[in-house]
């Protein structure tokens, strides 16, 4: 079995997410203003409708698992495949995947492990997660300065899920595809559903470049999720 030594100490694989708190919100925002924000990456976004891309904002509250307890905020891409022909529509979303362009958590020993054993792009900020009141709020700070306040209101319950997605990496020059899998309790989904205030930070500017803030397509929660995050391959995306 593959292993990772991770500041002393051994971290196994598939790593393992045991319960978790996942709160997400997706935007429908400009194709072409989403292939600029992650053109780096030689990925590119899935045109879900004609000319519109699919922007995943995120927190999670990460309860127990093999990296510890930790929050993470993450801003992230519904992308084609490498290799894949023609547009991703809603119909054969099997050949999407989930590209992660900026992963802050607030622990050094989860930033390690996740940028060495998948080159997730993960830094060091403070995220206040307010996860014990009917609503679900974010607030993201990073250097000292505010990123984004974000509210998400929970909806109605929806049937409990596993589901695998791949997701994909990008980090001093390599493309990685990491094997993901999510089962999922305790969700509520809604229409709209989330409010965002936008500050003065970089990542804000692109996240105001690309039409936010705006009414959501939808947004959910999971109160109890559990995760695996399988080994990491290199891809070619040319």
């Amino acid at each position: 079995m593959a292993s990772h030594l991770i500041q002393g100490r051994t971290v196994g694989m598939p790593v393992r997410v045991e319960d978790a708190e996942v709160c997400s919100a997706f935007y429908a925002v400009r194709a072409d203003a989403a292939r600029a924000v992650i053109a780096y990456s030689g990925l590119d976004v899935a045109e879900v409708f004609p000319g519109k891309a699919v922007c995943v904002l995120l927190f999670v509250d990460y309860r127990e698992g093999d990296l510890d307890t930790y929050h993470e905020f993450g801003m992230a891409f519904l992308i084609r495949r490498p290799g894949a022909r023609g547009t991703v529509g809603l119909r054969d979303l099997r050949e999407a995947g989930m590209f992660v362009h900026w992963l802050p958590v607030d622990q050094r020993f989860t930033l390690e492990a996740g940028r060495r054993i998948w080159g997730f792009p993960k830094e060091l900020a403070d995220i206040e997660l307010r996860l014990g009141s009917p609503y679900k709020r974010c607030v993201l700070r990073k250097d000292g300065r505010l990123v984004l306040d974000v509210l998400i209101r929970p909806g109605l319950p929806a049937p409990a899920a596993m589901a695998p997605l791949d997701a994909y990496t990008h980090l001093e020059g390599v493309t990685r595809r990491v094997p993901w899998s999510v089962r999922a309790g305790g969700t509520r989904i809604r229409p709209g559903g989330a409010l965002i205030r936008l500050g003065n930070h970089p990542i804000a500017k692109e996240l105001s470049e690309l039409g936010l803030p705006k009414r959501a397509l939808f947004t959910s929660t999971v109160s109890r999720a559990s995760m695996t995050f399988g080994e990491a391959e290199e891809v070619r995306t040319v």
